[in-house]
């Protein structure tokens, strides 16, 4: 049984400081699987002081301590895949077979770049007659969110083990139980004590807590720009690294002369995955203009298959939004969409046909979009794709980049030489060129008020790394 009710703290199961919990709702029926623990300052204070001890000697081992440590990890976690999935699948929504394929096996790919990358880093190299020598920063404070739980948790859990780093990790209170699951994993593999450490918790409690605390020496944050802005702020006394992977507003440009049926189906079913609850999600389409009842036709297509439904029941493409408060908000941003005058294409406001309960939002479509609308501008974070047409490919560029977010860009074009044409002049940290997906070893992360800083492969590891030049260090 996975441990609910206890925090992971220099390597034991430990009780909270004050007993406190939240229930953990299933999106799918609306109703309370089981309560988790939530900490306090307390509890952080604790894990801080346990991780601060860990790095005098984690810090000091060797490259080969580590890579067998990266494989332990890999080899245990392939025994818990399934588990995971099934976790990530009650606490958000995903389709079970989605779940278990896609997002647990994100975190295992991960955690196996890492260690590919960590193979063949050079942590020191020769500047004139200095070494400039890269260390591990030192206590890292980790703040996921319940998206993508696994993703995000490995793609920052590895490189700082890497690294040579100790870290306090807050998931989601939402997906407690798949990074409880990967806490036992790092047990279970042998992470020394106080190196990993767990703490459930809230945002503005322990998160806060978190960016404030003078012994943590980085945070690394994913979630909303709003929540971006408020960790970067109580960071700031302290002066701590802070490295943010935020909000996103993506433009995927489908040009003239692209095959239409293919860029707009694939980008209609990238949109629609994870129920559109991915940060990178390809939200606005911008189209030639000429081509908008094209265009609009083949999407409602897609749309009119997407099944929103049970993620256990065969079939399902997509499952529910992850709460409450996500569904009102979607629901107000149709509604706003409407009420603006885009037309709808398919989808709309309430629930799918045939469900009366769980957190379900119709797969939605709007063509004729405006980039003034507040649905071209405001991340909706479900399944509502906003198609907007452009005059010429240069409309197309200044649409794609009117926008505060520049996480990622999406291009199809006829050639893939005009598609990176327009890729060089879109203003984001990831472009996508002819439906090709992310590779793991690239960074990833954003311009503007996407974020900063970088995850994913090399980039992934050298944020955890300080940069130390030693001059005469070569000296005759």
């Amino acid at each position: 049984m996975v441990n609910r009710m206890q925090f992971y703290i220099d390597g034991a199961w430990v009780d909270p400081a004050v007993k406190k919990s939240t229930p953990v709702v299933n999106p799918a029926t609306e109703e309370a699987m089981y309560e988790v623990a939530l900490g306090s300052k307390a509890d952080l204070d604790k894990a801080v002081a346990a991780a601060k001890r860990a790095f005098v000697t984690y810090s000091q081992t060797s490259r080969e301590e580590r890579i067998a440590l990266l494989e332990k990890i890999i080899e245990v976690y392939k025994g818990r895949m399934k588990e995971i999935g099934a976790a990530v699948s009650d606490e958000m929504g995903a389709p079970l077979p989605m779940a278990e394929r896609l997002q647990a096996g994100a975190g295992l790919g991960h955690i196996a770049s890492t260690l590919e990358v960590l193979k063949n880093y050079h942590f020191e190299e020769t500047v004139g007659t200095a070494v400039v020598v890269r260390e591990p920063v030192g206590v890292i404070g980790m703040i996921t969110p319940w998206n993508w739980p696994l993703n995000q948790i490995a793609c920052k859990v590895a490189p700082a083990l890497a690294a040579g780093c100790t870290m306090i990790l807050k998931p989601s209170e939402f997906t407690p139980t798949s990074a409880l699951i990967f806490a036992e994993i790092l047990h279970e593999a042998g992470v020394p004590k106080g190196v990993f450490n767990l703490l459930n918790g809230l945002g503005p409690e322990v998160g806060a807590a978190m960016a404030e605390h003078p012994d943590i020496d980085m945070i690394s944050f994913t979630g909303s720009t709003r929540a971006g802005v408020d960790v970067a702020k109580r960071a700031a006394p302290t002066v701590k690294r802070v490295s943010q992977e935020l909000g996103g507003k993506s433009p995927n440009v489908i040009l003239e002369g692209a095959d239409l049926t293919k860029a707009v189906t694939g980008g209609v079913m990238h949109m629609f995955n994870n129920s559109g609850q991915s940060c990178n999600a390809p939200s606005r389409m911008i189209v030639p203009l000429s081509k908008m009842k094209e265009v609009a036709a083949i999407a409602k297509g897609v749309a009119d298959k997407t099944k929103a439904g049970d993620p256990r029941a065969e079939g399902t493409t997509i499952g529910p939004v992850v709460n409450r408060g996500q569904w009102d908000k979607i629901q107000a941003l149709i509604q706003k969409g409407i009420d603006e005058g885009a037309t709808l294409v398919a989808g709309g406001p309430g629930l799918p046909e045939g469900v009366n309960k769980g957190f379900y939002v119709r797969p939605t479509i709007f063509a004729d979009v405006t980039n003034e609308m507040t649905i071209a501008r405001e991340e909706i974070f479900g399944p509502v794709l906003t198609i907007i047409g452009a005059k010429d490919e240069a409309d197309a560029v200044k649409i794609a980049n009117d926008t505060p977010y520049g996480l990622a860009g999406y291009v199809s074009g006829d050639t893939v030489e005009s598609a990176r044409r327009v890729a060089r002049q879109i203003r984001a940290g990831n472009v996508n060129l002819q439906g090709v997906p992310n590779d793991r070893t690239a960074p990833f992360g954003g311009y503007k008020q996407s974020g900063n800083g970088r995850e994913w492969g090399k980039y992934g590891l050298e944020e955890y790394l300080e940069v130390k030049a030693v001059a005469g260090y070569n000296a005759a």
